[in-house]
């Protein structure tokens, strides 16, 4: 039988290094075995990656520090504890801020810090991470036995190597070594925020979609509604591409004049129309070698789409203005917020550029549909704007959670990141001196702001019915074009027509918005202005 109490905690923990368990649950497994020993109110185990330290597992502090990015040069705590070398308490009396002020669970009252300890992880000569203990009565950590954190530190820096080895045993052919290699880095994204950030088992799904669609050439389009991340996809594929060290060139199809997309795409010469007083390349020739994304590929000219569709079969270009043809290699990811299959039904799309576009579609999950998902990426928005308000730390209370968790995310992680930032300067404005620890509330919270969308922000009243003027039921898209439509054309009035003034009003470029007006059947009004 065994007496000594950290035995009888680290034994278990040790055998379980030789058995089948998903990685989260022996890191789980950890944590609960220190904070069962050790007298804290929260533990954390950190993975280094550059400057930042990325939260791998938490026990104690709420669901959203696993959505966090430290940033070190702005965790001076966290900066001595790597340093240390060894198990570190840091005074009780220190005036340095900890970073988990407010983030420790169960206590609304008592919110910051007052004890810390930590130690760094080795995984053999290779600093890995660290583990930290926290606890919001000072002194209390005195009791802990600093051999005792470093046993822990040791038996991390096994579990990781268990983890690392099991991956390692687990893959066979050198593209599927690859491809896990691409997939961890899309779950640790050694970048500094915004991120890929998420655990539900859709957002792991797209995960597994990037790393097989990135490792390949071939032509990626990207749908999901407004606001999802389709950007950060298209940056994560090219990453995952083997052109990631060659240019990504980016171009937003729906902020250009139509006069314009033919000489952005291929560029122009000297003389091809008025203005053009120098040869120009355009985002085809400067992503030869790399990738183009072309984000709202929707709202592309059908003149266009078939000069496009000429560049994607055989990388063959001209310039405007110039009959010299240009080779060029260039892989393609297109993004849309739209039914391409229903506008090539309609006429609006061209079905051979839709088909060739369409060799690997890539579904980006909205984010109602990725559960706990919500509070991860809160916590990562919240931390950028503690960091760019100065605060000690922004959290979210109880209320503030289950508002997230309730909420239906019309305009997905978008409108997660403005409400954020939005809440955090209601929050501090509310304030009669500047706290160090400001808390979010389900109060500071306005979920009745329009979501951006593709065509431009339209008056709330767009949604708010979905019958016609006989009570039968009308499909949301029918909805909202006629709500639309009805917009354009009373602005039209108030602007006496003029297109220009009219589009100001609406939040719209002039050209997107003739363009719009187009496809919604109002072509009887001349553009003026």
């Amino acid at each position: 039988m065994i007496a000594n109490p950290m035995l009888q905690v680290l034994v278990p923990l040790v055998d379980d290094l030789s058995r089948e368990l998903p990685d989260s649950e022996r890191y789980r497994r950890l944590l609960e075995a220190m904070r069962a020993l050790l007298p804290c109110d929260a533990v954390a185990l950190l993975r280094l990656d550059g400057d930042w330290l990325l939260p791998l597992a938490v026990n104690g502090l709420s669901r959203d520090t696993l959505g966090r990015r430290f940033k070190i040069d702005e965790h001076p705590r966290f900066g001595l504890l790597l340093a240390a070398g060894g198990p570190l308490r840091i005074a009780a009396d220190s005036p340095l801020p900890d970073p988990y002020d407010g983030l420790v669970e169960g206590f609304h009252g008592q919110l910051e810090v007052h004890d810390c300890v930590g130690c760094p992880v080795q995984v053999g000569e290779q600093l890995w991470g660290l583990l930290t203990l926290d606890a919001l009565a000072s002194e209390r950590l005195s009791q802990v036995d600093l051999p005792d954190l470093q046993a822990f530190a040791s038996l991390a820096a096994a579990t990781v190597s268990v983890v690392q080895r099991i991956e390692g045993l687990a893959l066979r052919a050198e593209d599927e070594r690859r491809r896990a290699d691409i997939f961890r880095t899309l779950m640790d994204e050694k970048s500094a925020p915004p991120a890929l950030i998420g655990q539900s088992t859709a957002h792991l799904r797209l995960l597994e979609e990037i790393a097989i669609a990135g490792n390949s050439a071939l032509t990626v389009l990207l749908t999901g509604e407004t606001g999802v991340g389709k950007e950060l996809v298209a940056q994560a594929l090219h990453a995952a591409s083997p052109r990631a060290a060659r240019p990504l060139i980016s171009l937003n199809c729906a902020a250009l004049p139509e006069t314009l997309v033919e000489s952005e795409l291929f560029g122009h010469v000297r003389g091809a129309f008025s203005g053009a007083v120098a040869d120009r390349r355009g985002k085809f020739e400067l992503a030869d070698g790399g990738t183009l994304f072309l984000d709202e590929v929707g709202e592309l000219p059908l003149a266009v789409q078939a000069k496009l569709l000429r560049v994607l079969q055989g990388g063959q270009l001209q310039r405007l203005g110039s009959d010299r043809e240009h080779k060029v290699d260039v892989r393609v990811i297109a993004a849309t917020n739209r039914d391409l299959a229903a506008e090539v039904r309609d006429g609006r799309f061209r079905a051979d550029f839709y088909h060739r576009l369409s060799v690997y579609p890539l579904l980006v999950p909205p984010l109602r549909e990725r559960g706990q998902d919500v509070l991860l990426l809160a916590g990562n928005f919240l931390e950028q704007n503690r960091s760019r308000l100065g605060l000690g730390s922004l959290r979210l209370d109880a209320s503030a959670r289950a508002a997230l968790l309730a909420h239906d995310w019309p305009g997905n992680v978008r409108e997660l990141e403005h409400l954020v930032s939005r809440s955090a300067l209601k929050a501090l404005a509310g304030q009669s001196s500047r706290p160090r620890i400001v808390s979010l509330g389900a109060r500071h919270f306005d979920f009745s702001l329009v979501p951006e969308s593709g065509e431009g922000a339209f008056p709330a009243a767009a949604t708010d019915s979905l019958a016609d003027s006989t009570g039968a039921p009308v499909d949301l898209r029918t909805s909202t074009e006629a709500h639309q439509r009805q917009c354009i054309q009373a602005s039209l009035e108030r602007h006496g027509h003029n297109w220009a003034s009219a589009a100001r009003e609406l939040g719209l470029h002039r050209a997107n918005l003739v363009r719009l007006a187009r496809r919604l059947g109002l072509t009887g009004q001349r553009p003026a202005g």
